[in-house]
């Protein structure tokens, strides 16, 4: 046996938490969990099933070698069915770690370390199985439990057309405005104009970032992300100074996915990470929806392969609640403007189609056009030169080239 190291002690001294977080986890708990979080990769289910099994400190101390050496599980080492190659990297992954440190830096930034058990921590993420994350470094000055019951993902190409980006901030402001909090990537294209469409209606919105949240990521989205962090929440898996790779990029989609009560895809071609996004968002059971573009734009053919699924159609923010939203909160019906003529009754709008449009016409030829008397037509003729839709010239009639305004009453008799 060896000796524990100090650092995963489960009685460090002084509450390691930073200020406001609260929970049922115990210190060693959370150090070890801030721990797993620098040895473990986002999302890996052989690490998620041996915590499972073993709880943090029990699986840290299984990686660290510090558990008694006779074991029940004879010569397949602490942990059967998992590759020795994994093993070793959880190995010396942990034994680098500082989770102290790390818990110093983000509590330094205003932030804070969020595990199981946390009154904030989101318990849709409990969908995941042993694909959830091991915790979750937050920034930002809201409950992310409280927003993640009302919000929904905005995803998409990041080399989007000016199309997409007015979209994506579109639908962002609707639902902004709406109440419902806006989660995205933090990446160039959709998720920037997706978090700049809720900043600017003065939103919520959460950026779950693939990197640690003190290391904006990409440069160029800095004082985006720093704006996120005042006024929303900024999110990660991974401790700080932790730098983004391709397939935490991936395996971050899951959480977007998790954490949300839906996810529309904004243009995205069919190898497109948002893609990974709607797909996982559909395996947890949640709303997946998608917004059309253009048949000829190759950034849309991902939605579209979306659409001729079991993805919904939506266009705006009202269709995005109807989906999301509570029992009752449905979008508007969606009709062309009300004519005058549609408020004619059937027998005068028939008579008025039979009038030409050039030229009058005797009664008794509309008459002929229409199928019915001569003595029928004159009557609605009459009816309609009141409304104003014919004048008469004569011995004929015609259409006349000004129209009264719409009326909320069904005009023409019955």
């Amino acid at each position: 046996m060896t000796t524990p190291d100090p650092r995963f002690d489960p009685d460090p001294g002084p509450d390691p938490r930073p200020a406001g977080t609260s929970g049922s986890a115990s210190m060693g708990e959370r150090l070890a969990r801030a721990t797993l979080s620098r040895a473990v990769e986002p999302g890996d289910e052989h690490a998620g099933r041996w915590l499972r099994r073993y709880g943090a400190t029990g699986f840290l101390d299984r990686i660290l070698d510090t558990t008694p050496a006779a074991r029940d599980d004879g010569d397949a080492g602490p942990f059967p069915g998992t590759g020795p190659k994994r093993v070793a990297s959880w190995r010396l992954r942990a034994t680098a770690a500082d989770p102290t440190r790390d818990l110093a830096t983000i509590h330094d930034l205003g932030g804070r370390f969020l595990v199981p058990g946390d009154t904030e921590w989101p318990r849709q993420l409990d969908d995941l199985a042993d694909a959830r994350p091991l915790g979750l470094w937050v920034r930002g000055p809201a409950d992310l439990r409280t927003w993640a019951l009302r919000s929904v993902a905005l995803v998409g190409a990041r080399a989007c057309t000016p199309y997409g980006a007015h979209t994506a901030a579109d639908l962002a402001t609707g639902l902004a405005r709406r109440g419902w909090v806006v989660v995205s990537g933090a990446a160039y294209g959709i998720d920037g104009a997706a978090h700049r469409g809720a900043l600017a209606a003065g939103g919520a919105t959460v950026a779950v970032l693939a990197c640690g949240v003190d290391t904006p990521y990409p440069r160029g989205h800095d004082q985006l992300i720093r704006r996120v962090a005042e006024q929303g929440l900024v999110v990660g898996e991974l401790p700080p100074e932790s730098h983004p790779t391709p397939s935490r990029f991936i395996l971050r989609n899951r959480v977007i996915a998790a954490l949300t009560r839906g996810t529309v895809v904004i243009e995205a071609q069919h190898r497109s990470g948002s893609l990974v996004t709607a797909r996982a968002a559909a395996r947890l059971g949640r709303h997946t929806m998608g917004v059309p573009g253009p048949v000829t734009s190759a950034l849309s053919a991902g939605v579209h392969e979306l659409l001729r699924g079991d993805a919904a159609l939506v266009t705006d923010a009202d269709e995005i609640v109807e989906l999301v939203g509570d029992m009752g909160q449905l979008a508007p019906a969606r009709r062309g403007p009300v004519l005058p003529r549609d408020l004619l009754a059937p027998a005068a709008a028939h008579v008025l189609e039979a009038v030409p449009a050039r030229g009058p016409t005797p009664a008794t030829v509309i008459a002929r056009r229409a199928g019915t008397t001569p003595d029928d037509t004159l009557a609605k003729l009459y009816e309609l030169h009141s409304l104003g839709f014919v004048e008469r010239h004569g011995d004929g009639w015609q259409l006349t080239n000004t129209t009264t305004p719409a009326s909320n009453a069904r005009r023409g008799g019955t």
